[in-house]
């Protein structure tokens, strides 16, 4: 069709004209980067991930974090001499959104925790460039403030790759913000929160961190509670310490799906849990 075909030569010209810019102003249109909302994680995406967490370069994505010093990691080579040995960095990604989508809770984060590293996870080809341009378009209209160099964006899949980019207790929030219902039964092995996925998102949250879940869907809510009461590392957060954490109210109203929730009159079905101690050995 004609049509089709026209349409994504416009989008491609436009990406490729943005990129081109070193300095873009102008925030990028939703239009020209629009793409399916649901996407198999057991598909080969062709991802690109570290094969271990100390193997990761953050500083494409975090570079005004990036050590002064340029002195190489304390294993000064990796495992292939000819790949360079990734860049310092002052501090370590703490906060990760998985399945970030448009980015707005990333962008409504930024300022609340600015001296802390957030990370936003999209599986999305074209939504990951989205909001990648988003920020970059952000720190140049902030360059004299230097806000939103504390955020990122990374094409990933969560549910593979998750301790090849984090190591052990070492983040302190985890955002699980309207994920994919999966409605069918056939397809729940699919849904984010599972038995099995607790077990690495326990691994990768210190004692203390706390995993925030949002949804519309009753019965997705009702799924991640039972699997997350169900996992002997996490406690519910009570409802009263929930009410009165700003990342709650943030997660409500500024992310893109929250929007639309709201413009419905939709329900919002929240969950807040806390990662407990390891048990003595």
């Amino acid at each position: 069709m004609p049509g089709v075909s026209n349409k994504r030569q416009k989008r491609a010209e436009y990406r490729t004209a943005r990129q081109q810019d070193e300095t873009p102003l102008e925030m990028p249109k939703k239009k020209f980067y629009r793409q399916r909302a649901h996407a198999n994680p057991f598909s080969d995406h062709q991802l690109v991930y570290p094969t271990t967490p100390a193997d990761m370069d953050w500083s494409t994505f975090f570079p005004a974090y990036v050590a002064d010093s340029e002195e190489l990691p304390d294993a000064g080579q990796t495992a292939d001499e000819n790949t360079p040995a990734p860049k310092k960095m002052k501090q370590e990604v703490e906060i990760v959104d998985i399945g970030c989508g448009f980015g707005g809770l990333l962008v409504a984060m930024a300022p609340v925790v600015p001296n802390t590293l957030m990370l936003g996870l999209e599986i999305r080809t074209q939504v990951t460039e989205f909001v990648q341009e988003r920020i970059r378009s952000l720190r140049v209209q902030e360059a004299a403030s230097g806000k939103y160099q504390n955020i990122g964006c990374l094409r990933a899949n969560t549910m593979k790759f998750l301790p090849n980019f984090f190591r052990k207790a070492q983040l302190s929030k985890i955002f699980i913000c309207f994920p994919d219902p999966h409605f069918k039964a056939r397809k729940h092995k699919a849904r984010i929160v599972s038995t099995t996925l607790n077990s690495e998102y326990a691994y990768a949250l210190r004692p203390g961190g706390i995993i925030y879940t949002i949804t519309d869907v009753e019965d997705l809510h009702h799924w991640m509670v039972h699997h997350l009461e169900a996992h002997p590392s996490f406690e519910r957060v009570s409802e009263e310490e929930q009410q009165a954490d700003e990342c709650v109210t943030i997660m409500s109203s500024e992310t893109e799906e929250g929007k639309k929730v709201s413009r419905n009159n939709g329900q919002k079905l929240i969950a807040l849990f806390r990662r407990l101690p390891d048990p003595a050995w």
